[in-house]
C-alpha cells in the first residue's frame, strides 16, 4: 500500500509539473492590467505584473560612466525583490515567456529589463505588444511576437541617461548655491524658462489706450449690431476719447446706408480624435482635470473597467500617443454606429494626417476601443471622473468621424460719411458632428441678420446711446495654463506625449510655480533657478536647442543613430558649463519679507522665510531666538466652540492642518479640511477627506456619519496637497 502510494504521489507531482509547464507566462505592466488580460486568455496562460521597471539607475549616484562610453549602471530596483523572485519563478515553470508592457519605448526597456533577468536572448520572439486591451487585439498579438526592437530600447535608454547627466550634475549645484532640494531637469528647465519669460513679458508691458464705435441697427423688429472697422476703405483705430467723440458727431450728419451684402454658406470641420497632449487640453478646459488626473484616469479606462454584463473590458486604446490615424476597422465601425444612430446623412469624408515628422504612426489616436460601448449605456460601471473623461474621448472620436456642421452665413458693410461698420450673422443650418460634439460656447453667440439689399437705408434702434463708444486698455499676454503650457511645448517640439503631465506635476512640486486660477505664476525661487539656468546654461532651457535634441533623440529610434554619440555630443558642450557654472555662480541668497511685526517672545522682528516645503514665520534673533510659526490663511468656516475664523496652516515640514484662531484658548483642531456644512444627524462641522475615497465625514467623532463624494487616486492626493 504504502509503495502504491508513493507511486500515486509521483505521477500527481509529474503531472501537476507538466501541467504547469505547459502554461505560457505573459508579463505586464500593471495588476489591473494582468487581470484584465487574464481573464481574455484563460486557463492556458499565466499573467503576471512587473508593477513597472524592476531595473533602473540607482538613486544614491550618478551611475553613468562618463569616461567609458557612458555605459550605464543598472541595478534591481529596492523593494522589487518579491517581484523579481517571483517572475523567475514563474518563468521556470513556464513553455514560454512574452513580454506584454505598454508599446511604447518605456514599455520596450521594461521589456528589455525583464529580458535580462530572465535570461531571455534579443533574438528570440518575446515582445508582445496591443494598443488597445480587446480579446480580438490582446489574442492577436499573442500569436505574432516579436524580438526586442533595439532602436527603441536605445532611444528610451539615451533620454535616460542625458536627463540623469543633466538632474544629477545641476542639482547638487543648485542644492550649494541656491537651497537644498532644488532640481534641475532637461525638459523641465526650457518648460520653466517658457513660463517665467511670459511673466516678464507680463511685467513690462505697458496697456494701450483705444476706443471703438458701434452702432446697433434695427429691420423688421430684427436688431444687430456693427462694429465700426474702416474709414475711407482704411482700417480705422480710435486711439482717445476726442477722436471717439468726433466720429459720433460725423456719424450724425449722414444715414446708414448697406454697400455691400453677402451671403454664402459656410462650414466647420470637427476636430482630429485626440492625441496625448489635446486629450490633457480639452479636459482641462472643459472637466477642469490637470494633466495628471487626466493621465491616471485615462490608464484605468485603458487597463480595463468591470462593465456590467461584458466583465472587464479595456475601454480605450493607448493614451500616450502624438498620432491621428486610426485603424480601418475602428473606423468602419464608427461609421455603422453614425448611420445606424443618427442616419447616413451624418457620415463625414474629413482626412486627418499627422503633421509633424516623427509621429509615432504605430500607435493610432486616442479612441474607444469599441464605439459602441455608448458613455450613457456603461455610465452605471464606472466612477464620475471615468464617465466624464470617457464620454469626452468617445464624442470626440464618434464627431470626428461625422459630416460637417453647414451654416447660412451673412455680412454686410454698411458706411455713413466714410466711416465703415461691419456685421454678420450665421444660421445652423445642418447640425453635422455638433449633433455629437454639442454646441460651443462660440455656437451659442451666433446671430442671424436680417435680409438686407445693397444701397437701403437703414434706421438705428432706440438704444440710450446708439451709436456707441467705449475705452479700451490692451491687454497682456495671459500666464500660461496647464493646458496652454503642454500646447507650447508640443508646438515647439519640447518633450514627449508621456513627459507633459510630469513636467507640470515636478515644477509645482518644487514650488517653482503655484497655480492661481489655473494659471501658472512662477514663484521668485522659480524665476531665480530660471535665471541662472539661463545664464550658465543657455543650451539647456533654449527651446529651439531642447527641440533639436529632442529630435536628435527620435532619430536613435527611427533610423539607429547611435545613442552614444548623441550623448557624447551633448556631454562635451555641458560639461564645459557645468565647471564654469561651480566657478562663477555666487551664493544666492534670498532675501526674507518683513511679517510687519515683532516676536512674541523676544522682541525682534519676524520675517517671512523660504523653507523647503514653502513659507513660514521666523524671528530674525535666530539662533539665540527659535521662535517660528506657520503663516495662517483664513477658511472661511467658524469654530463652533467659540465663531473666530478657522485657519489653514502649514508645518515647517509641509503638512496642512486646521486649528481655530483663538488657539490656545480655543483647542479647536482638525487635520481635515473643515467645510461650511452641517451634519444632517447630529448638526456638527463637517470635514472634507482626501483619503483613497473623497468624502465629507462629521467632525464629531462619536457620530459616524459620511458621505462618499468620488473615488481619488494617489495622484489626485498628492495633487491636493500641492
Amino acid at each position: 500500500m504504502a509503495g502504491s502510494n508513493k507511486s500515486t504521489s509521483s505521477k500527481t507531482k509529474k503531472s501537476k509539473s507538466t501541467k504547469n509547464k505547459s502554461r505560457i507566462l505573459v508579463i505586464v505592466e500593471s495588476p489591473s492590467k494582468a487581470k484584465t488580460i487574464g481573464r481574455m486568455l484563460g486557463s492556458r496562460y499565466k499573467v503576471v505584473a512587473s508593477v513597472g521597471h524592476v531595473r533602473d539607475l540607482p538613486k544614491s549616484t550618478l551611475a553613468i560612466d562618463t569616461k567609458n562610453n557612458f555605459e550605464p549602471r543598472y541595478i534591481n530596483i529596492r523593494g522589487k525583490g518579491d517581484i523579481i523572485k517571483m517572475l523567475k519563478k514563474e518563468s521556470k515553470n513556464a513553455s514560454k515567456i512574452l513580454l506584454a508592457t505598454d508599446p511604447d519605448r518605456e514599455g520596450e526597456a521594461i521589456s528589455w529589463h525583464i529580458a535580462y533577468l530572465l535570461g531571455i536572448g534579443m533574438d528570440e520572439p518575446c515582445r508582445v505588444e496591443f494598443h488597445e486591451i480587446t480579446k480580438n487585439a490582446v489574442k492577436e498579438a499573442i500569436k505574432n511576437p516579436r524580438k526586442l526592437d533595439i532602436n527603441l530600447i536605445d532611444a528610451q535608454q539615451a533620454r535616460r541617461i542625458l536627463d540623469r547627466l543633466v538632474g544629477y550634475q545641476i542639482s547638487p549645484l543648485l542644492w550649494r548655491k541656491v537651497r537644498k532640494g532644488l532640481s534641475a531637469g532637461r525638459v523641465q528647465s526650457a518648460a520653466l524658462k517658457i513660463i517665467v519669460d511670459r511673466e516678464k513679458e507680463i511685467n513690462a508691458f505697458n496697456p494701450e489706450e483705444y476706443w471703438t464705435v458701434s452702432a446697433e441697427f434695427i429691420k423688421s423688429r430684427t436688431k444687430f449690431t456693427g462694429e465700426l472697422v474702416k474709414y475711407q476703405n482704411e482700417k480705422i483705430r480710435i486711439e482717445d476719447a476726442a477722436a471717439a467723440a468726433k466720429i459720433l458727431d460725423d456719424l450724425e450728419k449722414g444715414d446708414y446706408k448697406v454697400i455691400k451684402n453677402e451671403k454664402k454658406e459656410t462650414r466647420v470641420k470637427p476636430q482630429d480624435p485626440f492625441r496625448t497632449s489635446t486629450m490633457q487640453q480639452s479636459a482641462s478646459g472643459s472637466l477642469n482635470f490637470n494633466a495628471r488626473k487626466t493621465m491616471q484616469i485615462a490608464q484605468q479606462l485603458y487597463e480595463g473597467i468591470d462593465i456590467k454584463g461584458r466583465g472587464i473590458v479595456g475601454l480605450i486604446t493607448y493614451m500616450r500617443t502624438d498620432s491621428v490615424r486610426i485603424s480601418e476597422e475602428a473606423d468602419t465601425a464608427v461609421r455603422k454606429l453614425i448611420s445606424d444612430d443618427y442616419g447616413p446623412e451624418y457620415l463625414g469624408t474629413n482626412v486627418y494626417i499627422n503633421k509633424s515628422k516623427g509621429v509615432q504612426d504605430a500607435h493610432e489616436a486616442i479612441r474607444p476601443s469599441d464605439p459602441w460601448l455608448r458613455p450613457d449605456d456603461i455610465k452605471d460601471s464606472l466612477t464620475s471622473d471615468q464617465f466624464k473623461l470617457y464620454n469626452l474621448i468617445w464624442r470626440r472620436f464618434t464627431a470626428s468621424r461625422m459630416a460637417n456642421a453647414l451654416y447660412d452665413s451673412s455680412s454686410a458693410e454698411i458706411e455713413n460719411g466714410g466711416y465703415i461698420f461691419k456685421a454678420s450673422g450665421s444660421t445652423l443650418k445642418f447640425d453635422g458632428f455638433i449633433k455629437v460634439a454639442g454646441t460651443s460656447s462660440k455656437d451659442k453667440k451666433r446671430k442671424k441678420l436680417p435680409d438686407l439689399t445693397d444701397g437701403e437705408i437703414l434706421s438705428l434702434s432706440k438704444a440710450a446711446e446708439n451709436p456707441s463708444k467705449e475705452q479700451h486698455f490692451t491687454s497682456p499676454p495671459p500666464r500660461y495654463t496647464e493646458a496652454s503650457l503642454i500646447k507650447e511645448l508640443e508646438e515647439k517640439g519640447i518633450g514627449r506625449p508621456s513627459t507633459y503631465a510630469p513636467i507640470v506635476a515636478t515644477l509645482s512640486e518644487r514650488r517653482y510655480v503655484k497655480k492661481e486660477k489655473k494659471a501658472l505664476v512662477p514663484q521668485q525661487i522659480g524665476m531665480q533657478v530660471a535665471d541662472l539656468m539661463d545664464t550658465y546654461f543657455s543650451d539647456i532651457v533654449n527651446a529651439g536647442f531642447t527641440a533639436e535634441m529632442e529630435k536628435r533623440l527620435d532619430s536613435i529610434e527611427e533610423d539607429g543613430v547611435d545613442w552614444h554619440s548623441v550623448v557624447s555630443d551633448f556631454y562635451g558642450g555641458f560639461e564645459k558649463d557645468l565647471e564654469n557654472a561651480d566657478k562663477s555662480i555666487e551664493k544666492i541668497v534670498i532675501e526674507d519679507e518683513p511679517a510687519g511685526r515683532d516676536c512674541p517672545e523676544c522682541g525682534r522682528p519676524l520675517v517671512i522665510k523660504h523653507g523647503r516645503f514653502g513659507k513660514f514665520i521666523a524671528c530674525t534673533g535666530y539662533p539665540d531666538c527659535k521662535y517660528t510659526e506657520s503663516i495662517k490663511y483664513p477658511t472661511g468656516v467658524k469654530c463652533p466652540k467659540c465663531g473666530k475664523d478657522i485657519l489653514r496652516l502649514q508645518s515647517r515640514k509641509g503638512m496642512t492642518y486646521y486649528r481655530c484662531e483663538g488657539y490656545p484658548d480655543c483647542d479647536t483642531y482638525y487635520f481635515d479640511k473643515p467645510v461650511n456644512r452641517k451634519c444632517p444627524e447630529c448638526g456638527s462641522i463637517m470635514l472634507e477627506r482626501n483619503g483613497r475615497s473623497h468624502m465629507y465625514i462629521c467632525s464629531n467623532e462619536k457620530c459616524r456619519y459620511k458621505e462618499q463624494v468620488e473615488e481619488r487616486s494617489e495622484n489626485d492626493l498628492k495633487e491636493q496637497a500641492e
